[in-house]
């Protein structure tokens, strides 16, 4: 398993995202590969659909979900980026993310998770970052990558220590902030997407046939222990539970 290199950490903090190449080898993106399939098979989208289609299992109800998180190594992968004073419990489900083609169209606006809707409590349903295993080979554009407007996380961060950390809840889908130009997130089967909270990201389309194959990613939202309670500083200070 390769690991999360300082030239990765340095992306991550200047960009806002990093890949991780080779996470996972063959035996286990076949493992997770099959895994999703049971869940789709279980809840199909209807026939005829095509773009994206989730499923969000929750890991306490999966046993084979939670056996793979725990031995697919994205706790090691995540580890070079945190504070290391910060435990990083396990994420309570996992978003199984598949894109059917074809879906011939490229995302409007960005947009930041947990907004809509939010937490029980009001608050906004913050996290860490997100992991994402590539499944399928991604290298390609246009088949269902996750994009990414790089550095977006910093200066939504500047936006929120001027505006407070309560506006938040109402920068729906994503804060008035110079977003710059996307990026297409690229990566082989196996591969591991680290992305900011705060960083503006939407799911591309998928310009291949119908008879093509279909962009799988599972998504985890990782929370450093302790995230909830001073979500207020992390949006304000988008590298506070990140390693300098």
């Amino acid at each position: 398993m390769e690991t999360t290199t300082p030239l990765a950490v340095s992306s991550f903090h200047r960009d806002g995202y990093c890949v991780v190449p080779d996470v996972l080898t063959a035996e286990q993106v076949g493992r997770w590969r099959s895994a999703l399939a049971r869940h789709v098979a279980a809840q199909p989208p209807e026939p005829g659909r095509t773009g994206p289609y989730f499923l969000w299992p929750a890991l306490a109800d999966h046993a084979d979900l939670r056996a793979l998180y725990e031995e697919c190594g994205i706790v090691d992968a995540v580890r070079a980026l945190l504070r290391p004073d910060l435990a990083l419990p396990a994420p309570e489900v996992a978003q199984l993310a598949l894109t059917l083609p074809p879906h011939p169209r490229h995302p409007g606006a960005p947009h930041i998770d947990g907004l809509t809707p939010t937490e029980d409590d009001g608050r906004p349903g913050t996290f860490t970052l997100l992991a994402g295993l590539l499944l399928t080979d991604q290298r390609q554009q246009d088949r269902g990558n996750l994009w990414v407007w790089p550095g977006t996380h910093l200066r939504t961060g500047e936006w929120l220590r001027s505006n407070g950390a309560d506006a938040l809840r109402s920068a729906i889908p994503y804060p008035p902030v110079e977003l710059g130009d996307p990026v297409q997130v690229a990566g082989e089967a196996g591969s591991l997407v680290l992305v900011h909270y705060l960083l503006a990201h939407n799911i591309g389309g998928h310009f291949g046939t119908a008879g093509d194959e279909r962009r799988e990613t599972v998504y985890f939202r990782l929370r450093a222990a302790g995230h909830r309670e001073r979500w207020r500083e992390v949006v304000t200070q988008p590298l506070l539970e990140f390693a300098s």
